[in-house]
Parts: C-alpha cells; sequence; structure tokens
C-alpha cells in the first residue's frame, strides 16, 4: 500500500533518474498526438508520472537534509539541474498546454486542475519567443543550483563552530538535559562543547551567564557562511530577469500571482498596522526588559545577545515560573503519544507504530486509520544531529489522489525537528517551544495527510496558496497552551507525576510574554523579504535594506557583524521568497478560527474540529482557502482576533 522507504543506489541513481524523465517526455508526445480530449486519458497519466518522479526523487531529497553526506550532496547536485531542466521545458511545451486547453468537463475538480495548470503554463512563459524560453531554463537551473549551494554552505558552517567551555561557573544554570550531549573529555579533564546547533545554542543565549561568551556565540551564529553574500546577490538578479520576462515590475509582483493577497501594497500595508498595533506594547517589553538587566547586573545597554537570557531571568521573577523546570515534564515520547492521542479525539483518527529499519534509529513511523481503513503514513524525526539541516518542517511524501484505474493511492509524510538529542542518562527533553513545533508541524503533516482529493495536484498540501499554507499547523499550535493538552503530555521523565497544575498555569500566563517583540522580529523578516523583491538590491543595499527597516521594529541597533540575510533560509534555499509575510498572513485566519472554536469555558467544540477536519484538511486547494473558509464558519477571518490572540487589546493590562 505504502512504497518502502530505501536509499538510493547513489552509483545507478542518475540513469534511473533520465530514465524516468525520458518515459515522461514520451508520454507527454503520446498524450500530445492523440485524438482524445478527455481528462482521464491526457491528465491523469500525468499525474501518475508526476508522482512516480516524486516518489523516486524525495527520498535522495530528504536524506541530503536529515543524514546529509558526501554522496548525497554529490548525487543531489546532479540530479538538480537535470530536473530544473525537465520541468521548465515541460512548462515550456506549447502543444501540451494546448491539448490541457481543449479538455472539457464538468467536474469542479477536474476544471480547477485544468485552470491551475493553464495557468502554471502561462506564469512559466510558454507563449514566450523561443529565446526568451531557453533563457528562462537556464535562470531556473541557475536558481536551483544556488539555493542548494547557499543551504549546504550554511550547514556547513554551521557544524564547524566549536565553543570548547571549561569553567563549570559559565555552564552553570543550564538545563543537564541540553549539557549532556556536549560534555567531552578534554585532557583528562571534562569539558563542554557548544555548537551553533539549535538546541546547544539556545540552551546558552538561554541560560549561560557569561555575557563575553554569549556575544561569541551570537557572532559566530549571525555571521555564518559570508560567502553566501554572493550567492544572494545572484539569486536576486536572477529572480529579478526572470520576473520581467514573464511580464512583471519585479520578482514580488511574479510570486504574488498565485497567493491570496491581491497585491505587493496590500501585504506591505498590512505589516506596517502590524507595526503600529504591536509597538507601543513591545517598547513597554523592552523597557521593562532593559529596567531588569541594569537592576541585576547593571548592564547600560542591552544588547541582541542579552534578549533571550533576561527574558528568560526576567520571566522566573515575574512570574515565579523557570522553564527548565517544564522542561523535566516534557519528554520527547511522552509529548509525541499525547499529541496523537489529543489528533486521534479531535479528528476521529487512530494511529498504529510499525517497526521499520529507515535512515536513524531515533525514527518513529506510524500508520493512520479512520474507520478502521488504513488512511496515511507519517515519520517522524526530531532529534538534532550534525548531518541534519537546522530548523524544523514537514515535507510530504505520498499523495492522496485516484490513479486512472480508480487505484486508490495513500498520502504519506515526514516531520523534522532538532530538538535535543537523548543522553544514556537524559532522555530528549522538550522547551515548551519545542512543544509549540511539533504542533505546528503536525498541523502541516494533517492537511497533507487527511485529504479526500481524487486529483493529486490538489490533494493535501499540492495547490494550496502559499501565504495561506501556515494557516492548519498555526491553527494546531495554539492547542499546546490548552491546559488540558498541557496535562495530558506533562509528566515527569524521573518520577513519572503528571505535571502541576501551577506549572500548566505558568506555561499558559507567560504565553504572550514579550510576545509584541516576538512580533515585530516576525515582520522585520516580512517586510524585509518582500521589500527585497520590488527591485534589485546588490549586496550593500541589501544590507540598508534590513538596516532601514529595523529602525522602525528593533530598539536595538545590531551589530555590523550580523549577517542574517546569509542564514535566511526560508527565501534564499526555501519556497518563501516574497512569501515570508505568509506566517502572519495565515495567522488571521488561524487566530480568527481557533477563537471561533472556543465554547464559553475555553473548552474546543468538537463538532467545529469535525467542520475543520471536512471543510479544510479533506478539501486541500480544490477552492481557494478563503473560500473553504467562508463555507466552514460561514464568515470572513478578522484581522482584530490575531491582535487579541497575542494579548495586544485593551484588555492586556
Amino acid at each position: 500500500m505504502f512504497i518502502e522507504f530505501k536509499e538510493p543506489d547513489y552509483d545507478d541513481f542518475i540513469p534511473k533518474l533520465k530514465d524516468i524523465i525520458k518515459k515522461y517526455n514520451q508520454k507527454v508526445d503520446v498524450i500530445i498526438k492523440a485524438d482524445s480530449n478527455d481528462y482521464n486519458e491526457t491528465l491523469k497519466p500525468l499525474e501518475e508520472l508526476d508522482e512516480e518522479l516524486s516518489l523516486y526523487f524525495t527520498p535522495l531529497s530528504h536524506l541530503n537534509s536529515v543524514s546529509n553526506s558526501d554522496q548525497t550532496q554529490k548525487t543531489y547536485e546532479e540530479a538538480l539541474p537535470i530536473l530544473s531542466e525537465f520541468h521548465t521545458r515541460l512548462s515550456h511545451n506549447k502543444e501540451l498546454y494546448k491539448k490541457i486547453k481543449s479538455i472539457t468537463t464538468k467536474k469542479e475538480d477536474e476544471q480547477r486542475v485544468i485552470n491551475e495548470a493553464l495557468k502554471d503554463f502561462e506564469l512559466a512563459g510558454v507563449n514566450l519567443p523561443k529565446e526568451k524560453k531557453l533563457r528562462l531554463e537556464e535562470i531556473d537551473v541557475n536558481l536551483s543550483n544556488l539555493s542548494n549551494e547557499f543551504s549546504q554552505n550554511l550547514l556547513n558552517a554551521t557544524n564547524e563552530y566549536t565553543l570548547i567551555i571549561k569553567n563549570e561557573k559559565d555552564i552553570e544554570g543550564i538545563p543537564n538535559s541540553a549539557l549532556e550531549p556536549l560534555k567531552k573529555e578534554l585532557d583528562g579533564k571534562i569539558v563542554y562543547e557548544f555548537n551553533l546547533q539549535m538546541p546547544s545554542y539556545i540552551a546558552y543565549m538561554t541560560y549561560g551567564s557569561n555575557r563575553n561568551l554569549r556575544e561569541r556565540l551570537y557572532r559566530a551564529y549571525t555571521s555564518r557562511a559570508p560567502q553566501n553574500a554572493q550567492i544572494i546577490d545572484k539569486i536576486l538578479k536572477l529572480r529579478e530577469e526572470e520576473a520581467k520576462i514573464l511580464g512583471f515590475d519585479n520578482y514580488a509582483q511574479y510570486a504574488l500571482s498565485k497567493r491570496d493577497a491581491n497585491s505587493t501594497d496590500e501585504i506591505v500595508e498590512f505589516l506596517e498596522k502590524m507595526i503600529v498595533t504591536a509597538k507601543e506594547y513591545a517598547k513597554e517589553e523592552f523597557e521593562e526588559l532593559s529596567t531588569y538587566a541594569k537592576k541585576i547586573d547593571n548592564i547600560e545597554q542591552i544588547e541582541s545577545y542579552d534578549m533571550a537570557y533576561y527574558a528568560q531571568k526576567l520571566q522566573e521573577e515575574k512570574f515565579d515560573f523557570d522553564e527548565r523546570i517544564t522542561q523535566e515534564y516534557f519528554e520527547q515520547n511522552r509529548v509525541l503519544e499525547g499529541l496523537l492521542s489529543r489528533v486521534s479525539a479531535l479528528f476521529d483518527i487512530k494511529f498504529k507504530a510499525l517497526e521499520l529499519k529507515l535512515w536513524h534509529p531515533c525514527v518513529k513511523t506510524y500508520d493512520i486509520y479512520e474507520n478502521d481503513e488504513l488512511r496515511a503514513r507519517i515519520y517522524f524525526d526530531l532529534e538534532a544531529r550534525s548531518s541534519k539541516r537546522s530548523g524544523a518542517w514537514m515535507n510530504d511524501f505520498e499523495t492522496h489522489f485516484f490513479d486512472s484505474k480508480e487505484n486508490r493511492k495513500l498520502a504519506s509524510a515526514f516531520i523534522v525537528c532538532n530538538f535535543a538529542t537523548a543522553s544514556k542518562e537524559t532522555p530528549s527533553l522538550l522547551r515548551h517551544d519545542d512543544v509549540v513545533t511539533l504542533f505546528h508541524e503536525m498541523g502541516h503533516a494533517l492537511h497533507h495527510l487527511l485529504s479526500k482529493n481524487a486529483q493529486r495536484p490538489l490533494s493535501g498540501i499540492n495547490g494550496v496558496a502559499w501565504d495561506v499554507v501556515e494557516f492548519p499547523s498555526q491553527f494546531l499550535e495554539n492547542f499546546a497552551y490548552q491546559k488540558d493538552i498541557l496535562k495530558s503530555i506533562g509528566t515527569h521523565y524521573k518520577s513519572g507525576k503528571k505535571i502541576p497544575d501551577l506549572l500548566v498555569d505558568k506555561i499558559i500566563q507567560t504565553k504572550n510574554f514579550q510576545a509584541a517583540l516576538g512580533l515585530l522580529r516576525q515582520i522585520e523578516f516580512s517586510l524585509f523579504d518582500i521589500k527585497l523583491h520590488l527591485q534589485y538590491h546588490n549586496i550593500d543595499q541589501t544590507q540598508e535594506l534590513l538596516d532601514t527597516i529595523r529602525k522602525k521594529t528593533s530598539f536595538i541597533t545590531v551589530p555590523r557583524y550580523n549577517k542574517f540575510q546569509n542564514s535566511f533560509s526560508h527565501i534564499f534555499a526555501g519556497g518563501y521568497a516574497a512569501g515570508y509575510y505568509s506566517y502572519k498572513w495565515a495567522e488571521v485566519l488561524s487566530a480568527d478560527a481557533f477563537i471561533e472554536c472556543l465554547d464559553e469555558d475555553g473548552a474546543f467544540d468538537t463538532f467545529k474540529a469535525k467542520g475543520y477536519k471536512e471543510h479544510i484538511l479533506s478539501k486541500g486547494s480544490l477552492r481557494d482557502m478563503r473560500k473553504l473558509y467562508k463555507e466552514w464558519l460561514n464568515k470572513e477571518p478578522d484581522i482584530e482576533s490575531l491582535a487579541k490572540l497575542y494579548g495586544l487589546t485593551k484588555e492586556r493590562e
């Protein structure tokens, strides 16, 4: 029913990839020459070939991200231009475009696939003259290679840096769960080897008392991969050229042609409105933090590398709350079990654990059942390691659809995180932020896995507008602050005792602690991204743009060595170019939906949960998300719900 995940045969990978592409091209020729303009005889075979190609390439792509090696990197880099050239030439095939345009159907889902396919052809330049098509092919191949190079540079730079801490005083207050994996023996003495992977970096920036060491780590982290500055410059030039060849004024305008937002002006206006909403509260938060740092350590000017440290200490004092204590209650396996249990109850599905030999022993696999019928499969790879790129993500593997013989194909997906690594002494313990991250990625996965679409291009996350694809993930992460859920997942890893009500209350009370400052930071990234793509910026202009935006969003003068853009993978090695605003844009939907689903007692309405599953999760991209939303709740989303969720209202005090 599901294909077995296998490590590729690297020696034979490229020849087989070329064979699949050759078969695909031959089938396209047959379809073009055929007399039929029937949907099932024209587009269904292409859906099947898309799935075959994806299933062949995804294991390599996945392993290059989670188990990176010279072998995966070499093969991946060799495959990218082949795939890029194939997809670009396919999108420029005018005869195939005409064939799809000739298809007639009375079915809503089939017509949606046709309309979206034609739009994709047109946005790819199918009607352009040959020389411009050839240039677009070159650009797409180059962009693909540059994005991969950007990502690889960042991974290498992250893995190359270490900071050896010998003085026990410098690691006082850091959770043992974070220290254990970093413990080393050097010249007969125990030392701690910190690095730039998330569990290590966050642990010291949050709890490390030595300000000089915090600054050293911060400098190393924010100045990683300086060679990426040149790559960014090349990427921006190529994106600008691509957009103009296709008839757009700039890359941002081109990117928005398949988004929910109507214009770049609308996006900038939305983001700047959020600055106005948040800035007064953020200023209060910053002043409170500065005053606190002055009071306890006589810090005259708080810096970027101080923020997390003093925020943690202030939170601990203000709310009598220490996240290190709560971390002992969030053991990774129990949190995952609790998440699956709650998702099962909300959406009437069941998870069955499997024992499979996969790319790493820590990977967990589950089959998903609905009404005792097998529906999907999910893989969890949750712990940090040097061969895995940083961050957290969901990646689709198999897709739900019906093939031309009416055989049902089932979906599968990966959830990847970088949580603290288990050691012999301590299991993998999660910060509450990690719990939220796991819920977030599960929201993405459910969107893909619970789809019921018959057509592959509309199934799961396929075809969902990029600026609303975060809606299901943000919607589910809100549950990580529900008291009954926290009680169900929180069990002390040593004693087995349930998390006390008092600690749960503290987590909920501190949910919006310094929320306005966090919101401004996300808006900073979003404005930088969208404005960067309104016109070409050279290396110096890119930095100037970021500095200008920070004058609106930051109360600290960021050090000159901070080259955040060189590690901004979302827009230079991911799919968020001119789309980082999507996180906040979609959060309007998720906040409004979540608030709508709470009853008078603050409990979640299970009837509405089933409606969410039926109208949002199962439909994929059958209709625009705004239409699906209105069909579910019979209303438009309210932007004020986002401010309410962040506590940025008059009632905040």
